[in-house]
């Protein structure tokens, strides 16, 4: 079960108990956040719903949570829920839970974390005619389009050739004029990016928070360029080419990734778990940048993994090679399906 799909479970059993009337609420939640759980938590996740319910229900949020517990203890899938804090649910899935999500990432490939919850949606953004505001358009219409929205783009000015060639920009924006409310308005870059090149000139774009000043310009390229730990545009690329060598050289060794419980993970798997969130997230508040971190942060956790997924020596491969093997492949896969998003290219060998 997939966090969106289990976020689909736990408002379906929300709405089975308006129906059959434990609870009244006049307007059901349109999606439940679901999460790893925070400190104080257990299981596989948690969602603060009951918590949501409890004033346009009128009941207390531990009542609501015990009241949907029991619904959900009945759902295949879910092995415990327990109730915690002020009314948190915390979710365990039954059986080979992390089999399970790695098998739903490499069934869906790069559009693991994509939805249709915004489907009719069709917002509109303005860009003034800079490469920073630009390229933020287009990156979060990337995102809202895996969401299921339709977005409609214009800028102040025509494209210029070099944003186009150079920082892949659709060189169909329509020129118009926007909104107070449409308009993107991120800090402007200190310098021209397009001598970085695509990849890194948009990671240096997108990386930082729309309200923080970009790292460009003299003394700065090399952060952005440099194939070092130092860059965290190369700790991700260089984390998908790993996964991609290990798949080369498994298979040259005679074995496949098969998915199954991995120990220890760290927290490879808790980040690959919350990137449906995170996707929504940067659609919900325009901010890439929410995504380019979370791919960081999905680099570092899988870097303690890598040394483990290939057999050492005289050691034959084992299941718990093929799942290591599945787990950094579809860790691979979310890097690279995140890059895409953004815009920047994924190479199997760096």
């Amino acid at each position: 079960m997939t966090p969106v799909e289990l976020s689909r479970t736990v408002l379906h059993a929300v709405r089975r108990a308006v129906d059959a009337g434990e609870l009244a609420v006049a307007v059901l939640p349109e999606r439940v956040v679901v999460a790893p759980p925070g400190p104080g938590g257990c299981g596989d996740y948690a969602t603060n719903v009951a918590l949501q319910l409890a004033r346009p229900t009128g009941q207390p949020a531990p009542a609501v949570a015990e009241l949907l517990r029991t619904r959900l203890l009945r759902t295949d899938g879910i092995s415990d829920v327990v109730v915690t804090g002020p009314g948190f649910l915390n979710i365990s899935l039954d059986g080979d839970a992390d089999g399970r999500l790695v098998r739903d990432i490499l069934r869906a490939g790069p559009r693991y974390g994509h939805s249709d919850t915004l489907a009719g949606q069709a917002p509109e953004f303005h860009a003034a005619h800079d490469a920073r505001a630009v390229v933020l358009m287009d990156a979060v219409a990337r995102v809202l389009r895996s969401q299921g929205a339709r977005p409609r783009l214009t800028c102040a000015g025509p494209p210029e050739d070099a944003w186009v060639r150079i920082l892949g920009i659709p060189s169909d924006i329509p020129v118009g004029t926007g909104t107070r409310s449409d308009t993107l308005r991120p800090v402007p870059a200190p310098a021209d990016p397009a001598p970085l090149g695509r990849d890194a000139a948009r990671w240096a774009l997108l990386h930082p928070a729309p309200h923080d000043r970009p790292h460009l310009g003299p003394g700065h390229d090399d952060e952005h360029l440099a194939q070092r730990e130092t860059n965290p545009l190369f700790r991700v690329r260089y984390a998908h080419a790993r996964t991609r060598a290990l798949l080369r050289n498994a298979a040259d060794l005679g074995f496949a990734p098969e998915p199954g419980p991995v120990a220890p993970h760290g927290d490879v798997l808790p980040t690959l778990a919350d990137h449906p969130r995170v996707l929504a997230a940067t659609a919900a508040h325009r901010a890439p940048d929410r995504l380019a971190r979370h791919l960081v942060a999905v680099a570092d956790a899988l870097a303690p993994l890598l040394p483990s997924v290939l057999p050492l020596g005289d050691e034959k491969p084992s299941a718990a090679h093929r799942a290591r093997l599945a787990l950094a492949e579809a860790a691979g896969t979310v890097l690279a399906g995140g890059l895409s998003l953004l815009g920047i290219d994924a190479p199997d060998h760096l």
